[in-house]
């Protein structure tokens, strides 16, 4: 009995010793189990049609202007975020397409031709020449109203949410231009209108949603 006891005994524990040498040497080794790999940023596709929802939360869009001009404020970046991003919501616009337009239209908030700072006219309505600089609003908001109000006249047929404050609007012919393609030659004389649009888009979206945020 103490023969067989012994006998099977020693391959147990010489069992035991080799399975600690062999998980103490694979460790050693430096061989670590495979991690899940990250997966690339989802970039949502550039929007076509100005009746649909935005895509970009109002602390990017801010973050966007002002790495584009830097010499405007965080304050004043987030204000006109959030306007964009409210005002465009309420009459179903795309947040994304109004915020780009404007950036296009004002260079950045820059400005720079006849329409000035002042004027809180954020797409150019009624600038024609000298003598005729464009439309004024008395505030920020209204200013952004009256640029997303003009949008959906040309994009949609649907009656305006909000009381209208466009003075341009009833010259819109209503549903016209439903894409930012269409906006060319419409809005703006400017054949390539809709495509520096879609280009604008792009460096929001890979700003909004690489990784990284560049």
């Amino acid at each position: 009995m103490k023969l067989y006891f012994k006998f099977f005994i020693i391959p147990c524990s010489i069992s035991l010793i080799l399975g600690s040498c062999i998980s103490f040497s694979t460790t050693s080794a430096g061989i670590i189990p495979k991690q899940p790999q990250e997966r690339p940023p989802v970039i949502p596709s550039i929007p076509q049609y100005i009746m649909s929802k935005g895509q970009v939360d109002p602390h990017e869009l801010a973050r966007f202007l002002r790495k584009n001009n830097p010499k405007i404020t965080d304050q004043e970046a987030l204000l006109m975020a959030n306007l964009y991003y409210n005002e465009a919501a309420i009459e179903s616009v795309n947040s994304d397409i109004a915020f780009i337009q404007m950036c296009l239209e004002t260079s950045f908030l820059r400005f720079g031709g006849l329409v000035t700072p002042d004027m809180h006219n954020y797409c150019g309505l009624g600038s024609i020449g000298p003598g005729k600089p464009g439309e004024r609003f008395p505030t920020a908001q209204i200013g952004v109203r009256a640029h997303v109000q003009h949008l959906k006249a040309y994009a949609s047929t649907e009656a305006l949410r909000q009381s209208l404050v466009d003075p341009r609007f009833r010259y819109v012919k209503r549903g016209s231009a439903p894409s930012i393609y269409d906006l060319a030659g419409r809005w703006a004389s400017d054949r390539e209108y809709g495509r520096k649009l879609e280009g604008l888009l792009k460096r929001l979206y890979q700003s909004a949603f690489t990784t990284g945020n560049p």
